[in-house]
């Protein structure tokens, strides 16, 4: 198979199982920049490609919205995504996490109860309705975040964590650093206006894609219909629950600065798209761009498989090891979104710096692939090495010592 281009010494080589090259070492001096394009059409054939159409452009009334196909990672629709804005209840996607890593790590429990203070239950908006001093349990509670976007639920979970809900804001804020949530910052648990408590559409989409990878049990929270809470029954909010195929979550959300918003995640088949959207003016237009945007992401675009997680897709070569190369793969399974029509004219560009110095660890991450579709945000997905390769012996290091006087010898003399 010929070689592809690169911006360094170092050769691409595809992987190829039947012609695998077991000889000497090929060495460079330094490591350097190996890229390969690959096309989506046919496994590992070498091409650049040019004349790709153009993504279709959607826009939309939001004041910011993203759109991502969970199942590919791609962005289908970015529109102002990391502008912070006032997320209203949209936030409560932030307290129901934290308590859901408290469930997690033991913290928490359940059937653990709390008793309502009286701050939680005087509050306003939309409540659950606990009483003061009544013992709710956690269980409960969360129901009453998720389905019923209690704000008086949603401090008594922040207090049961941290004792007050300042506490809890300071705990959501220093883990939102940790998640890589850049453009978030809150001030308390419900999402009630105050100014500062802000967060990016992108990053809501990343919190509720953590919820969704994470914790998958504790998803199916935001699928339920309605809850009863001392004889008072309410619906769940979310437009898109039993009006679309596949919708079975996450959180509304609406105040006067904040307009209304929605997180909503609907799967079909294999496929599972997220959207978040912000800043709609009535509940109405809310339902209607949802569904719109929703029937859009499944319908104008379409998804192939091109290479399986810890399937070989390229081979490096190795600095002074047992083997003279080694093959990189995919950490997950390589999907393309594309526009109908486009899928066989993506860019998918594997790059990796070579030669790799020994000892390598089957694990190690090695470089990564490049998904590229006309007018999406680029697809990263990290490869690593399918194997372990040992440090050479004697011969591989005289092999290397022999290489470098050579190179040197042909730089001093200007060759």
């Amino acid at each position: 198979m010929p070689h592809g281009p690169s911006t360094g010494r170092g050769p691409i080589r595809l992987f190829n199982r039947r012609h695998r090259r077991r000889g000497g070492h090929r060495l460079s001096l330094s490591p350097s920049l190996v890229i390969a394009r690959i096309t989506a059409g046919a496994v590992l054939c070498l091409a650049l490609l040019g004349g790709m159409a153009a993504a279709q452009e959607m826009s939309t009334p939001a004041r910011a919205a993203f759109v991502k196909d969970l199942q590919s990672g791609a962005v289908l629709l970015a529109k102002q995504p990391d502008v912070p804005l006032p997320p209203a209840s949209m936030s409560k996607l932030m307290t129901l996490f934290m308590v859901f890593e408290a469930l997690e790590n033991g913290r928490l429990h359940l059937e653990d109860e709390f008793r309502t203070s009286a701050r939680a239950a005087a509050l306003g908006g939309s409540k659950m309705f606990t009483r003061e001093g009544e013992r709710v349990s956690i269980a409960n509670l969360l129901r009453g975040v998720a389905v019923q976007s209690g704000n008086d639920a949603s401090v008594a979970l922040a207090e049961a964590l941290a004792g007050t809900e300042e506490a809890f804001a300071e705990l959501m804020n220093r883990r939102a650093g940790e998640l890589g949530l850049e453009n978030a910052h809150f001030k308390n648990a419900t999402g009630w206006p105050e100014d500062g408590h802000e967060i990016s559409v992108r990053d809501l989409a990343t919190l509720a894609e953590m919820i969704i990878t994470r914790f998958p049990d504790r998803y199916t929270l935001f699928s339920e219909r309605e809850f009863t809470w001392d004889g008072i029954t309410q619906r769940n909010r979310n437009p898109l629950l039993g009006n679309f195929e596949g919708a079975d979550g996450m959180k509304t959300g609406h105040t006067e600065d904040a307009g209304y918003g929605l997180v909503a995640s609907a799967k079909r088949g294999e496929r599972r798209v997220l959207m978040v959207l912000a800043g709609m003016e009535s509940q109405g237009q809310r339902r209607q761009e949802a569904e719109r945007l929703m029937n859009w992401a499944f319908r104008a675009f379409e998804t192939k498989v091109l290479h399986r997680a810890g399937e070989a897709v390229v081979e490096a070569d190795v600095w002074i090891g047992a083997a003279d190369s080694v093959a990189l793969a995919p950490t997950r399974d390589v999907i393309l979104t594309a526009p109908l029509g486009t899928l066989e004219k993506a860019e998918v560009t594997a790059r990796f710096e070579a030669p790799v110095p020994a000892p390598i660890a089957a694990g190690d991450r090695i470089g990564e692939i490049e998904i590229v579709v006309p007018g999406l945000e680029p697809v990263i997905v990290p490869l690593q090495a399918t194997e372990a390769v040992a440090p050479g012996g004697f011969v591989a290091r005289l092999e290397a010592a022999t290489s470098l006087l050579i190179g040197r010898a042909l730089g001093l003399a200007g060759l």
